[in-house]
């Protein structure tokens, strides 16, 4: 399949577009999305294109936004509803976590919510405590709701393409400190990704890295690194926390021995816990030592860099976790 390369922003872009050409009922909505692209410029040339119909401002009403898009997406549209920051999600926690989750299911199924939304998550840009979380884990704990975290740009279009088709809510989960990334993405327009199917990034035998969105370029640093040291390190990218693709991860570890579990957001109770839990429950007899995770310090995030990195997983921390774990 022909490639070209792409910024990971211009690839949420042109899904997107490619969707909204695709099916009449898709329309965007968030603040800033308009005339000016979006704060992290995910939407440029979308106004131009489609409209003010299709592209809608939104003020600064998280709540009522969202809850619009509920009910566009319960009346057979589309909806693609971009929230600036991720931490704004939580102005809207009944609109998606009372509503969007639930209504499929409490009308029997006669009643869907395709509707999508796009949040900026993730520390690393001195953007401060409320504007810096990821709070993936919270909404993967709500039945009703698929929860998606691309790590490349090929990932970010398929996903998002796959997403927007959903019948379901689905939170889309974009690190902001990615947005510049550059990859390979295919030319083909129909070009999409299934959720739930997880992605080895990098095969090995010695250990694996189980690492959600920017976490899998921190993962395959560190498997680099620790290749140097002669441990052939395999990486997984579920890509998808709910629905979450066990069985790549469980035939990963069958064959290892060794997991590690790395994500951005605090590690307490979160998504480190659940992959860890489930590879303790079905991946027991084949572990040659505790599963182990990596995650964000349990704190606030701070504004200062110098306070900021320390709280976020780092190479040399999944370097020295892989090395303890196996006693080297």
């Amino acid at each position: 399949m022909p490639e070209r390369e792409m910024l990971f922003r211009e690839a949420i872009a042109e899904a997107m577009r490619e969707e909204m050409q695709r099916d009449s009922s898709v329309f965007l909505i968030g603040e800033d999305v308009g005339p000016s692209g979006g704060i992290f410029k995910c939407c440029e040339g979308l106004f131009e294109q489609f409209g003010p119909q299709r592209v809608l401002d939104a003020p600064i009403a998280e709540a009522g936004y969202i809850g619009l898009s509920v009910g566009a997406a319960m009346t057979q549209m589309r909806p693609i509803a971009e929230l600036m920051f991720g931490d704004f999600a939580l102005l809207a926690m009944d609109q998606i976590v009372n509503q969007a989750a639930k209504i499929r299911y409490m009308t029997g199924g006669q009643c869907k919510v395709p509707m999508t939304i796009r949040l900026a998550m993730g520390a690393g840009r001195s953007s401060a405590a409320q504007h810096s979380q990821s709070l993936q884990s919270i909404f993967a704990h709500v039945p009703g709701l698929k929860v998606a975290l691309p790590s490349t740009p090929r990932d970010a279009k398929g996903l998002l393409k796959s997403a927007i088709r959903d019948d379901n809510p689905v939170l889309f989960f974009e690190d902001k400190m990615m947005y510049n990334d550059k990859g390979a993405v295919p030319e083909e327009d129909d070009f999409i990704i299934p959720f739930g199917q997880a992605e080895v990034k990098r095969s090995g035998t010695d250990a694996t890295i189980v690492a959600t969105s920017s976490m899998v370029t921190v993962a395959l640093a560190a498997a680099d690194k620790l290749a140097e040291e002669g441990l052939d390190i395999e990486v997984i990218d579920p890509r998808t926390l709910m629905p979450l693709d066990e069985e790549t991860i469980m035939a990963s570890v069958r064959k290892t021995g060794y997991a590690l579990v790395v994500d951005e957001a605090p590690q307490s109770y979160g998504a480190t816990a659940e992959i860890a839990a489930r590879i303790g429950e079905k991946a027991f007899d084949y572990l040659d030592a505790p599963v182990m995770r990596i995650g964000a310090a349990d704190l606030p995030i701070p504004f200062s860099p110098p306070l900021e990195f320390p709280t976020i997983p780092d190479v040399e921390r999944v370097v020295r976790a892989i090395k303890d774990q196996r006693g080297s």
